[in-house]
Protein backbone atom coordinates (compact mmCIF):
# COMPACT_ATOMS: atom_id res chain seq x y z
CA UNK A 1 0.00 0.00 0.00
CA UNK A 2 1.45 2.92 -1.39
CA UNK A 3 1.46 6.06 1.90
CA UNK A 4 1.16 8.61 -0.69
CA UNK A 5 -2.23 6.81 -1.54
CA UNK A 6 -3.26 6.47 1.71
CA UNK A 7 -2.32 10.03 2.94
CA UNK A 8 -4.65 11.12 -0.03
CA UNK A 9 -7.82 9.16 0.44
CA UNK A 10 -7.74 9.79 4.82
CA UNK A 11 -7.87 14.12 3.46
CA UNK A 12 -10.73 13.44 0.97
CA UNK A 13 -12.35 11.29 3.43
CA UNK A 14 -11.85 13.91 6.64
CA UNK A 15 -12.84 16.74 3.90
CA UNK A 16 -15.35 15.04 1.84
CA UNK A 17 -14.20 16.65 -0.83
CA UNK A 18 -12.02 16.04 -3.96
CA UNK A 19 -11.41 19.49 -4.65
CA UNK A 20 -11.00 20.70 -1.17
CA UNK A 21 -8.24 18.10 -0.38
CA UNK A 22 -6.61 19.01 -3.16
CA UNK A 23 -6.21 22.44 -1.83
CA UNK A 24 -4.98 21.15 1.13
CA UNK A 25 -2.35 18.75 -0.30
CA UNK A 26 -1.63 21.00 -2.84
CA UNK A 27 -1.95 18.99 -5.56
CA UNK A 28 -3.83 18.36 -8.84
CA UNK A 29 -7.43 17.33 -8.47
CA UNK A 30 -6.97 14.72 -11.43
CA UNK A 31 -3.80 13.51 -10.18
CA UNK A 32 -5.57 12.80 -6.39
CA UNK A 33 -8.61 11.32 -7.93
CA UNK A 34 -6.21 8.85 -10.18
CA UNK A 35 -4.03 7.78 -6.80
CA UNK A 36 -6.95 7.45 -4.88
CA UNK A 37 -8.47 4.75 -7.43
CA UNK A 38 -5.33 2.97 -7.57
CA UNK A 39 -5.66 2.65 -4.42
CA UNK A 40 -9.41 1.48 -4.50
CA UNK A 41 -7.88 -1.36 -7.16
CA UNK A 42 -5.36 -2.62 -5.42
CA UNK A 43 -7.31 -3.21 -2.55
CA UNK A 44 -10.69 -4.74 -4.47
CA UNK A 45 -12.91 -2.26 -2.45
CA UNK A 46 -15.04 0.95 -3.52
CA UNK A 47 -13.96 3.26 -0.42
CA UNK A 48 -15.96 6.90 -1.24
CA UNK A 49 -19.08 7.40 -3.03
CA UNK A 50 -18.66 10.58 -5.05
CA UNK A 51 -21.93 12.23 -5.52
CA UNK A 52 -22.27 15.68 -6.79
CA UNK A 53 -21.62 17.06 -3.27
CA UNK A 54 -18.43 15.43 -2.77
CA UNK A 55 -17.20 12.29 -1.41
CA UNK A 56 -18.95 10.08 1.50
CA UNK A 57 -17.20 7.00 3.09
CA UNK A 58 -18.57 3.54 2.10
CA UNK A 59 -18.22 1.28 5.10
CA UNK A 60 -15.18 -0.60 3.59
CA UNK A 61 -13.84 3.79 3.82
CA UNK A 62 -14.63 3.82 6.93
CA UNK A 63 -12.78 0.95 8.42
CA UNK A 64 -9.57 2.38 6.19
CA UNK A 65 -10.30 5.60 7.44
CA UNK A 66 -9.98 3.95 11.26
CA UNK A 67 -6.90 2.47 10.32
CA UNK A 68 -4.82 5.20 8.08
CA UNK A 69 -5.09 7.53 10.66
CA UNK A 70 -3.52 5.26 13.01
CA UNK A 71 -0.50 4.25 10.07
CA UNK A 72 -0.02 8.32 9.16
CA UNK A 73 0.40 9.22 12.57
CA UNK A 74 2.87 6.11 13.18
CA UNK A 75 4.50 7.30 10.20
CA UNK A 76 5.23 10.94 11.63
CA UNK A 77 5.94 9.39 14.98
CA UNK A 78 8.66 7.35 13.14
CA UNK A 79 10.05 10.69 11.21
CA UNK A 80 10.05 12.57 14.59
CA UNK A 81 12.01 9.41 15.88
CA UNK A 82 14.57 9.76 13.44
CA UNK A 83 14.99 13.66 13.46
CA UNK A 84 15.36 12.92 17.51
CA UNK A 85 18.83 10.94 16.70
CA UNK A 86 19.69 14.08 14.52
CA UNK A 87 19.04 16.01 17.76
CA UNK A 88 15.79 18.02 16.88
CA UNK A 89 11.95 17.78 15.98
CA UNK A 90 10.64 17.49 12.69
CA UNK A 91 7.10 17.42 10.39
CA UNK A 92 4.38 20.05 10.35
CA UNK A 93 2.66 21.28 12.69
CA UNK A 94 -1.09 23.70 11.75
CA UNK A 95 -2.60 26.11 14.28
CA UNK A 96 -5.78 27.34 14.46
CA UNK A 97 -5.89 30.70 16.54
CA UNK A 98 -9.04 33.66 16.84
CA UNK A 99 -8.44 36.82 15.35
CA UNK A 100 -8.58 38.98 18.31
CA UNK A 101 -5.63 36.67 19.72
CA UNK A 102 -3.41 35.65 16.45
CA UNK A 103 -2.08 39.65 16.01
CA UNK A 104 -0.72 39.64 18.82
CA UNK A 105 0.66 35.69 19.11
CA UNK A 106 1.67 34.67 16.10
CA UNK A 107 5.24 36.92 15.87
CA UNK A 108 6.21 35.30 18.92
CA UNK A 109 4.99 32.00 18.81
CA UNK A 110 6.83 32.17 15.28
CA UNK A 111 9.43 33.20 16.25
CA UNK A 112 10.20 30.52 19.07
CA UNK A 113 9.08 27.64 17.00
CA UNK A 114 11.78 28.37 15.07
CA UNK A 115 14.23 28.69 17.16
CA UNK A 116 13.23 25.25 19.36
CA UNK A 117 12.35 23.49 16.07
CA UNK A 118 14.30 24.55 13.05
CA UNK A 119 13.79 21.05 11.19
CA UNK A 120 10.37 21.59 11.97
CA UNK A 121 7.19 23.77 9.98
CA UNK A 122 4.57 25.43 11.83
CA UNK A 123 1.52 26.77 9.95
CA UNK A 124 -0.93 29.55 11.49
CA UNK A 125 -4.54 30.29 10.29
CA UNK A 126 -7.29 32.20 11.74
CA UNK A 127 -10.56 31.73 12.24
CA UNK A 128 -13.92 31.31 14.12
CA UNK A 129 -13.65 28.86 17.45
CA UNK A 130 -16.45 26.85 15.37
CA UNK A 131 -14.84 26.76 12.29
CA UNK A 132 -11.29 25.81 13.67
CA UNK A 133 -13.30 22.91 15.94
CA UNK A 134 -14.25 21.05 12.34
CA UNK A 135 -10.89 21.86 10.98
CA UNK A 136 -9.81 19.66 14.19
CA UNK A 137 -11.74 16.94 13.77
CA UNK A 138 -11.40 16.64 9.72
CA UNK A 139 -7.20 16.98 10.24
CA UNK A 140 -6.77 20.53 8.98
CA UNK A 141 -5.51 21.99 12.21
CA UNK A 142 -3.57 19.78 14.49
CA UNK A 143 -3.83 22.64 17.65
CA UNK A 144 -6.40 25.40 18.11
CA UNK A 145 -6.91 28.41 20.44
CA UNK A 146 -11.09 28.11 21.56
CA UNK A 147 -13.31 30.37 23.02
CA UNK A 148 -16.12 28.92 25.72
CA UNK A 149 -15.10 25.09 24.09
CA UNK A 150 -16.29 21.92 25.64
CA UNK A 151 -14.68 18.57 25.82
CA UNK A 152 -16.47 15.95 23.47
CA UNK A 153 -15.51 12.43 22.21
CA UNK A 154 -13.57 14.33 19.60
CA UNK A 155 -12.20 16.89 20.85
CA UNK A 156 -9.88 17.07 23.99
CA UNK A 157 -10.11 20.53 25.63
CA UNK A 158 -7.23 22.04 28.23
CA UNK A 159 -7.82 25.73 30.04
CA UNK A 160 -5.05 28.08 29.20
CA UNK A 161 -6.30 31.82 30.67
CA UNK A 162 -9.50 33.70 30.83
CA UNK A 163 -9.97 37.35 29.01
CA UNK A 164 -12.31 40.01 30.37
CA UNK A 165 -14.63 41.95 27.59
CA UNK A 166 -14.62 45.46 27.93
CA UNK A 167 -16.52 48.35 26.40
CA UNK A 168 -14.92 49.45 23.43
CA UNK A 169 -16.45 53.32 22.17
CA UNK A 170 -14.69 55.84 19.88
CA UNK A 171 -12.62 58.38 21.81
CA UNK A 172 -14.22 62.05 21.87
CA UNK A 173 -12.43 64.43 20.10
CA UNK A 174 -10.18 66.33 22.69
CA UNK A 175 -10.37 63.54 25.48
CA UNK A 176 -7.54 62.78 27.14
CA UNK A 177 -5.73 59.29 26.13
CA UNK A 178 -4.87 58.16 29.88
CA UNK A 179 -8.47 59.82 31.54
CA UNK A 180 -10.13 57.12 33.34
CA UNK A 181 -12.87 55.45 32.21
CA UNK A 182 -16.23 54.85 33.89
CA UNK A 183 -17.34 51.65 34.58
CA UNK A 184 -20.64 50.68 33.08
CA UNK A 185 -23.10 48.36 33.72
CA UNK A 186 -24.24 44.80 30.86
CA UNK A 187 -27.52 46.37 31.30
CA UNK A 188 -26.59 49.84 29.98
CA UNK A 189 -24.43 48.04 27.12
CA UNK A 190 -27.59 47.04 26.27
CA UNK A 191 -28.79 49.99 25.26
CA UNK A 192 -26.20 50.57 22.98
CA UNK A 193 -25.77 50.27 19.38
CA UNK A 194 -23.16 47.15 18.72
CA UNK A 195 -20.89 46.04 15.98
CA UNK A 196 -20.66 42.38 16.92
CA UNK A 197 -19.71 39.28 15.29
CA UNK A 198 -22.36 37.22 13.74
CA UNK A 199 -23.42 33.87 15.56
CA UNK A 200 -22.40 31.32 16.24
CA UNK A 201 -19.36 32.98 17.44
CA UNK A 202 -18.14 32.06 20.61
CA UNK A 203 -17.54 35.76 21.96
CA UNK A 204 -21.30 36.62 20.58
CA UNK A 205 -22.78 33.71 22.08
CA UNK A 206 -21.61 34.23 25.25
CA UNK A 207 -22.90 38.04 25.31
CA UNK A 208 -25.84 36.84 24.35
CA UNK A 209 -26.77 34.47 27.41
CA UNK A 210 -25.17 36.59 29.81
CA UNK A 211 -27.51 39.94 28.54
CA UNK A 212 -30.96 37.03 29.01
CA UNK A 213 -29.70 36.27 32.32
CA UNK A 214 -30.36 39.32 33.08
CA UNK A 215 -33.15 40.31 30.97
CA UNK A 216 -32.01 42.24 28.06
CA UNK A 217 -31.23 41.94 24.36
CA UNK A 218 -28.48 42.72 22.07
CA UNK A 219 -28.93 46.04 20.52
CA UNK A 220 -27.27 45.02 17.05
CA UNK A 221 -25.95 47.57 14.48
CA UNK A 222 -24.10 45.70 12.62
CA UNK A 223 -23.15 41.94 12.14
CA UNK A 224 -19.40 41.64 11.21
CA UNK A 225 -17.03 38.82 11.60
CA UNK A 226 -13.40 39.74 11.87
CA UNK A 227 -11.55 41.84 14.85
CA UNK A 228 -9.78 44.11 13.17
CA UNK A 229 -13.43 45.20 10.86
CA UNK A 230 -15.11 45.64 13.56
CA UNK A 231 -12.55 48.06 15.23
CA UNK A 232 -12.73 50.10 11.68
CA UNK A 233 -16.61 50.16 12.45
CA UNK A 234 -15.91 51.53 15.79
CA UNK A 235 -13.06 53.95 14.72
CA UNK A 236 -15.58 54.98 11.71
CA UNK A 237 -18.83 55.79 14.29
CA UNK A 238 -20.89 52.87 13.68
CA UNK A 239 -21.18 51.95 17.01
CA UNK A 240 -19.42 50.33 20.03
CA UNK A 241 -17.98 46.62 20.40
CA UNK A 242 -17.24 44.13 23.50
CA UNK A 243 -13.72 42.76 22.67
CA UNK A 244 -10.69 42.21 25.42
CA UNK A 245 -7.77 44.31 26.07
CA UNK A 246 -5.66 42.30 23.40
CA UNK A 247 -7.90 42.93 20.72
CA UNK A 248 -7.48 46.50 21.06
CA UNK A 249 -4.39 47.02 22.30
CA UNK A 250 -2.83 45.13 19.34
CA UNK A 251 -5.11 47.17 17.05
CA UNK A 252 -3.59 49.25 14.00
CA UNK A 253 -4.71 52.98 16.34
CA UNK A 254 -5.34 51.61 20.00
CA UNK A 255 -5.24 55.46 21.03
CA UNK A 256 -8.86 55.88 18.72
CA UNK A 257 -10.62 53.90 21.02
CA UNK A 258 -11.71 54.33 25.16
CA UNK A 259 -12.07 50.83 27.15
CA UNK A 260 -14.91 50.39 29.25
CA UNK A 261 -14.99 47.69 32.26
CA UNK A 262 -18.54 45.89 32.25
CA UNK A 263 -20.25 44.86 35.53
CA UNK A 264 -23.13 43.28 36.96
CA UNK A 265 -22.00 40.79 35.43
CA UNK A 266 -18.39 41.15 34.69
CA UNK A 267 -18.17 39.35 31.35
CA UNK A 268 -15.29 36.81 31.14
CA UNK A 269 -14.46 34.26 28.46
CA UNK A 270 -12.45 31.34 28.84
CA UNK A 271 -9.55 30.37 26.42
CA UNK A 272 -8.56 26.90 25.88
CA UNK A 273 -6.14 25.21 23.63
CA UNK A 274 -7.94 22.34 21.54
CA UNK A 275 -6.76 19.24 19.77
CA UNK A 276 -8.29 16.31 18.09
CA UNK A 277 -9.14 13.08 20.01
CA UNK A 278 -8.99 11.34 16.89
CA UNK A 279 -5.36 11.27 16.42
CA UNK A 280 -2.53 11.28 19.20
CA UNK A 281 -0.69 13.95 19.36
CA UNK A 282 3.23 13.91 17.48
CA UNK A 283 6.49 14.85 19.92
CA UNK A 284 6.38 17.94 17.80
CA UNK A 285 2.60 18.61 18.19
CA UNK A 286 3.25 18.27 22.08
CA UNK A 287 6.10 20.63 22.02
CA UNK A 288 3.76 23.32 20.25
CA UNK A 289 1.15 23.02 22.72
CA UNK A 290 3.93 23.54 25.53
CA UNK A 291 5.25 26.42 23.29
CA UNK A 292 1.98 27.94 23.06
CA UNK A 293 1.37 27.86 26.52
CA UNK A 294 5.12 29.45 27.20
CA UNK A 295 4.16 32.57 24.66
CA UNK A 296 0.52 32.81 25.95
CA UNK A 297 2.45 33.16 29.39
CA UNK A 298 4.81 35.69 27.87
CA UNK A 299 1.81 38.01 26.31
CA UNK A 300 0.05 38.36 29.20
CA UNK A 301 3.09 39.55 31.33
CA UNK A 302 3.47 42.11 28.85
CA UNK A 303 0.25 43.38 27.85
Amino acid sequence: MDLKQLEYFVRVAELGSFTRAAIALDVAQPALSRQVRLLEVELRQSLLTRNGRGAVPTEAGKLLLAHGRGILHQVDRAREELGRVRGSLAGRVAVGLPSSLARVLTVPLTRAFRRQMPDATISISEGLSVAMQESLVNGRLDIAVLYNAHSSAELEIAPLLEEELLLVQLRAAGSVEDAPTVPISLKAVSQLPLVIPSRPNAIRMHIESEMANIGCRLNIALEIDGVSAILDLVADGAGCAVLSRNAVANSVRPSAFTVSTIHDPVLRTKVSLATSSLRPATLTQQATLRLLRETVEWVMKTV
